[in-house]
């Protein structure tokens, strides 16, 4: 019995071990392939018809405004002023009827001045792979800049361009380290899931009819 429990143990450090070193490897290839498609200046951004907007909430569990969020915003609203993009796919979870990302950012946009019917809504961007798959499937786009933070635009590039999708990230300002610790540290896990869904041929949950953007 001592025998049988040994050998289970040696199994699980050693898939331990080989889980460390996948999502090693996979964080910094993912990170090592981006690396010159993304930014944090305007002037390295190429002029492309239409970005993709990666959603989060407007509001923290607490009820406190989101970093994370209105700071994409910011990063769009400057971009689109900046005449580096014409068009802005909102790409985010609206699972339930009362959490909308999409619309929370919609309506967010044209407080800051950007007219509506230059921004067009993604209701199921439940995921980075959705968003950016959706983007080409559904909205016809093959080049997109991407905005979210630097850690998240990292993976959305690299899945996008895996995807077929050319794409450069433009990151938005990033939260202090205490605030976004979590979050870090679910990027670490969830850069080492976009390769294991690129194995397995991940699609994205929903499809739908195909909508223009002129």
């Amino acid at each position: 019995m001592k025998k049988i429990i040994k050998t289970i143990f040696k199994i699980f450090l050693l898939l331990l071990v080989a889980g460390i070193i996948f999502i090693a490897w996979a964080n910094y290839s993912i990170e090592k392939d981006s690396d010159h498609f993304v930014s944090y200046h305007i002037a390295d951004v190429p002029e492309t018809k239409t970005a993709l907007l990666l959603g989060t909430s407007k509001n923290l569990n607490s009820g406190v405004p989101n970093a994370y969020f209105y700071n994409r915003i910011q990063a769009a609203v400057d971009l689109y002023k900046a005449g580096k993009i014409k068009n802005i796919i909102v790409s985010g979870d609206n699972s339930t009827k009362d959490y909308n990302e999409p619309e929370d950012m919609l309506l967010t946009l044209m407080q800051y001045g950007i007219p509506q019917d230059k921004i067009f809504l993604d209701h199921a961007g439940f995921r980075t792979l959705d968003s950016v798959v959706r983007a080409k499937e559904i909205f016809g786009q093959t080049r997109l800049v991407i905005i979210s933070q630097k850690f998240h635009n990292e993976r959305a590039v690299f899945l996008a361009k895996q995807n077929g999708v050319e794409a450069f990230g433009y990151n938005a300002k990033d939260v202090n380290k205490y605030a976004g610790f979590k979050t870090n540290m679910r990027e670490y896990l969830a850069k080492a899931k976009a390769y294991y869904d690129l194995i397995l041929g991940v699609k994205p949950k929903f499809g739908g009819e195909k909508i223009l953007i002129p």
